[in-house]
C-alpha cells in the first residue's frame, strides 16, 4: 500500500469551533497538496464524504478545510 502523502511528518489537524460549524482545518506539505486534494478534487472529496457523514448532537455542521504548510497561518 502506497502512503497517501510524502511528508506525514507535517500533517497537522486543528479543530477550530464556530457559531455554525466544526472546523477541522487540515495542514500538509506544500508538495502533498495535490496529493490530498486528487485529480479532479477526487482524493479531497472522499475524504470530505468520510468527515461529513460525522453526526454532532446539537444544529452545527462539520466543516473540512485543506491547507498546505507554506500558507498556513502562524
Amino acid at each position: 500500500m502506497t502512503p497517501l502523502v510524502e511528508h506525514p511528518e507535517a500533517i497537522e489537524i486543528e479543530r477550530v469551533e464556530t457559531d455554525r460549524f466544526y472546523e477541522y482545518h487540515l495542514t500538509v506539505a506544500g508538495d502533498d497538496v495535490g496529493r490530498v486534494i486528487g485529480k479532479r478534487g477526487h482524493v479531497a472529496s472522499a475524504i470530505r464524504t468520510i468527515v461529513y457523514s460525522v453526526r454532532v448532537n446539537d444544529s452545527k455542521r462539520v466543516r473540512l478545510v485543506i491547507n498546505d504548510e507554506s500558507k498556513a497561518p502562524r
